[in-house]
């Protein structure tokens, strides 16, 4: 996984949410199409959510220095999600709960400054992931290294390095298009 072709497209993704919001109003940010359902605005919370306080604190952490490695294996679907390169094209669902459940965004500016801050932080790791893990992909220095066997547990995915954070984020984003586009679809359908 090449961390920098890996924030293009990451930056690419998060441009076109950008791109999308400016043409979609508040109102239906905070539509849902049903009331178990989450809102376009409740996706992006999460989505800025999870980056930033999981998936980017994960990466950290697997980078962090310490008298033990941590180290966990990726589950089955772990391994097919990072040998297929994404997510499979399936509906999460997961019952409504505070702790889960995004809250709905104040306003679109809020929403584009989480994207804009998600791909700041993305870009700030980076090159410490590179550096950990650029050795290792061409087949240099390798696996005496602590950092690029540390793992931090995913709950569906198992134990993920920093280069597997990292790339996970990407992956989620674009998962995520799917989503957007079936929300899209259910507001024309319903305000056309």
């Amino acid at each position: 996984m090449d961390t920098k072709e890996t924030l293009r497209n990451f930056e690419e993704t998060v441009n076109g949410y950008i791109r999308d919001l400016d043409s979609t109003s508040l109102e239906q940010l905070l539509w849902k199409p049903a009331e178990d359902e989450w809102s376009l605005g409740q996706m992006y919370m999460h989505l800025i959510g999870s980056a930033q306080y999981m998936q980017l604190r994960n990466a950290a952490l697997c980078l962090e220095p310490g008298d033990s490695p941590k180290r966990a294996e990726k589950t089955k679907l772990g391994e097919d999600v990072f040998q297929a390169g994404s997510f499979p094209p399936d509906r999460v669902r997961v019952p409504p709960s505070p702790q889960y459940t995004p809250l709905q965004p104040d306003s679109k500016e809020q929403l584009v400054g989480g994207l804009r801050d998600t791909v700041r932080l993305m870009t700030e790791i980076e090159p410490a992931i590179a550096a950990a893990f650029v050795p290792v992909t061409q087949g240099e220095l390798g696996s005496d290294r602590e950092s690029v066997r540390n793992t931090v547990l995913h709950p569906r995915l198992g134990g993920l390095n920093a280069l597997e954070w990292f790339g996970l984020i990407e992956m989620h984003y674009r998962h995520h298009l799917l989503q957007k586009a079936r929300l899209d679809n259910a507001w024309r359908e319903a305000n056309g």
